[in-house]
């Protein structure tokens, strides 16, 4: 098995042949010389030496040139040169492999065969590896042209028994705002339908329609319309509407989640962005079916969200008299613009410094990606990782470390709360990344290349009364899987990085095997630049915004699984049929829209097509990159730990409870990777819940109460 395909697929065994023979008498006893170890290559035994006559009986001796016959049908034919032998073996007179041995030292030497490798040492085997044969995430090539071919869309609801029921919908185009209220058509549906048949035509094919925070309501009820009304095609990623392609009357659009690009309430992006419209408040709470015509007095306090004595009272200052109808409407077409605006203004300051356009991409780190491949990255460096060896390595991906140590500070002791500055920006600039190929190694790769770089499988021994353990892994419970930090013994798959400093602690690891790759400093240029960016502006400015969301969203694209199910809208009457060509796990969901359904599955064979088509197939996706970095951000946050100058009360990825105030050479709030001071505390008390496995930190003084 050590010798499957370079593509990272096995094919499924059909069938076993033996044949044999049988004969009359004792079968002749084989004799091996106690001396000789051998490896097993390709069903052949090659002796472990640089000796050419252990290999057989010697047919030919010239110089520094062997023939030696290894069995009835093989022979191998040896060169000796400067501590080098190279050896061509044939099998019935046609030449099956080649390789070569080479001395390390006079007990150790290695022997390589095409991308393979065998280090022996006193006639036993101490490594093997191989190099993996893999594609590379490739550049992009930045835009010439900055498009804002897009529309900004709005739904308004009420709620009835549970269910939300649209009663006014809103489009803009830039320049033109459309609205449809529910009492002018026959019910919400034929609303909804007359709204997109009208944004269907020839003006606006292939534009982006943006709705904020469609991956709630708005995107499950206008799924159920399109299904029935074109074609569509969603795009669902953990259990939320990224995206529906639509095709209608021959014309293509595609609605688009902006929050997904913008994870902030549109209130808060039309205050950062400085846009002309802004959100204005509405009685959300009023409506109901009962009352779609309303027009008198202006609604009570109590049903507008969020909204202070002051504001309201500056919004009844406006009105003498209130009709539900247009104050609705006019409620949703300012969203509508406001979010148009705000698109178009983070699409432009994008276009100015990276020559990206938004919106081609549908989620923040999509985004992000495109801009450090288009700016930042150089060719065949970061490696697409699939199959086996990401699923060996992502054994190890673990996250930020939350856990809580003390419940309760003595009595009249202050606790300092501090954050990192950055800290996942912070470790890309410092630290260097897996890059190239993956080499497979199996045994100690430290005995060989002390500082192999890597992710290595270990047997893992932890100091017996370590304090605060900080190495973590997985571990199944009845609630799902979960991650700790445990005491005892295990092994998992770790960054070499993490194993180096958990040594500091007294953990002991033995290496089994792994993947070893070349290293380099692969982000500084991006966070620098970014960084610097964000210094310029305060944060009233949107480029400090952007900056901070697209400096936060890299790292975890490359972590991304790619894996996504296989999503089909079928009509009703054919989905018993429809599931019957499947195995009872391989239905993920159906959800009905209206006469269609909408199934959501993987099958056992698509997953074997995806290995098949492997090299066809384009994973832009890294997870050592991922794992590295979230790696690096612990052994950061490790020198909080266990640290006999301060009593650590709580910590998570990038946060710490203290009992004292840190050395000023670890505080700025500038310097990437350096401590903030985020508060002083007269008294906090720390829970944690042990059903749900989180932390949750109640911090009281007598100023204010906050949960984090």
């Amino acid at each position: 098995m050590k010798d499957r395909s370079e593509y990272y697929y096995e094919q499924s065994i059909i069938s076993i042949v033996f044949t044999y023979a049988i004969r009359e008498g004792r079968a002749l006893d084989k004799v091996i010389s106690s001396n000789i170890q051998y490896h097993n290559y390709q069903h052949h035994k090659l002796p472990i030496t640089m000796d050419p006559l252990s290999y057989g009986d010697l047919l030919y001796h010239n110089d520094n040139n062997y023939a030696i016959q290894v069995n009835e049908t093989n022979v191998a034919i040896i060169s000796i040169e400067d501590g080098l032998n190279k050896v061509k073996f044939y099998r019935k007179g046609k030449l099956r492999y080649e390789f070569t041995d080479k001395w390390i030292d006079k007990n150790t030497f290695i022997r390589t065969l095409g991308n393979k490798e065998w280090i022996f040492r006193n006639n036993e085997q101490l490594l093997y590896q191989v190099e993996k044969s893999t594609k590379f995430i490739t550049p992009l090539v930045r835009s010439d042209t900055l498009q804002n071919k897009i529309l900004s869309l709005d739904i308004e609801t009420y709620i009835k028994d549970n269910i939300h029921i649209p009663y006014v919908i809103s489009w803009f185009d830039g320049e033109n705002k459309f609205s449809y209220f529910v009492t002018d058509f026959k019910n919400s549906e034929n609303m909804i339908i007359t709204a997109i048949k009208d944004i269907m035509v020839k003006k606006y094919d292939n534009y982006k329609i943006y709705i904020h925070n469609m991956s709630k309501f708005d995107g499950i009820f206008l799924l159920k319309i399109l299904a029935n009304l074109g074609e569509c095609q969603p795009i669902i990623h953990n259990n939320k509407i990224i995206s529906i392609s639509f095709k209608y009357n021959n014309y293509d659009v595609t609605f688009k989640d902006s929050l997904q690009l913008l994870i902030l309430s549109l209130r808060s992006l039309g205050k950062t962005f400085g846009v002309d419209v802004q959100k204005s408040v509405f009685p959300y709470n009023f409506v109901n079916e009962n009352n779609l015509n309303y027009i008198g007095t202006i609604p009570d306090i109590k049903y507008f969200d969020d909204i202070s004595s002051i504001d309201y009272n500056c919004y009844i200052e406006n009105y003498n008299i209130w009709n539900l109808r247009d104050e609705s409407i006019r409620y949703c077409e300012i969203d509508c613009i406001s979010l148009f605006q705000i698109m178009v203004k983070f699409n432009e300051l994008i276009f100015e410094y990276f020559k990206i356009n938004v919106h081609k991409y549908p989620t923040l780190s999509s985004l992000t990606f495109a801009i450090f491949r288009s700016s930042f990255m150089e060719n065949d460096l970061i490696p697409q990782l699939s199959g086996k060896i990401a699923t060996d390595i992502r054994q190890g991906y673990t996250g930020g470390a939350v856990d809580m140590y003390i419940p309760r500070p003595p009595k009249g002791t202050k606790t300092f709360v501090y954050d990192v500055n950055s800290l996942y920006p912070f470790t890309m600039d410092e630290f260097d990344m897996p890059i190239g190929k993956p080499t497979l190694f199996e045994g100690d790769i430290r005995k060989i290349e002390s500082d192999a770089f890597g992710f290595f499988y270990c047997n893992i021994i932890t100091p017996d009364n370590l304090k605060h353990p900080i190495i973590q892994t997985h571990i199944k419970t009845e609630d799902g899987i979960r991650t700790v930090a445990p005491l005892g013994q295990w092994r998992d798959m770790l960054f070499s990085k993490e194993i180096d400093n958990a040594v500091k602690y007294g953990y002991k690891f033995e290496i089994l095997w792994g993947y070893k790759f070349q290293r380099n400093n692969i982000f500084k240029d991006f966070v620098q630049t970014l960084y610097n960016l964000r210094l310029q502006y305060s944060k009233e400015h949107p480029l400090n915004l952007i900056v901070k969301l697209l400096l936060n969203s890299l790292y975890g694209r490359f972590g991304m699984i790619d894996s996504f199910p296989k999503i089909e809208i079928i009509n009703k009457n054919e989905f018993f049929n429809f599931i019957d060509e499947f195995k009872s796990d391989e239905i993920q969901d159906s959800i009905e829209l209206g006469d269609k359904i909408m199934v959501v599955y993987r099958t056992h064979q698509a997953n074997i097509n995806t290995m098949l088509d492997g090299l066809k197939q384009t994973h832009n996706v890294s997870i050592t990159i991922a794992s590295a970095i979230t790696a690096y951000a612990r052994i950061h946050m490790s020198q909080f730990k266990n640290n006999p100058l301060i009593n650590l009360y709580y910590s998570d990825t990038d946060s710490i409870y203290v009992d004292k105030p840190l050395p000023k050479d670890m505080i700025s709030s500038t310097v990437l990777g350096k401590m903030k001071l985020e508060n002083v505390l007269t008294d906090a008390i720390f829970f944690h819940s042990f059903k749900k496995w989180k932390s949750i930190i109640l911090s009281l003084n007598y100023v204010n109460f906050s949960i984090l």
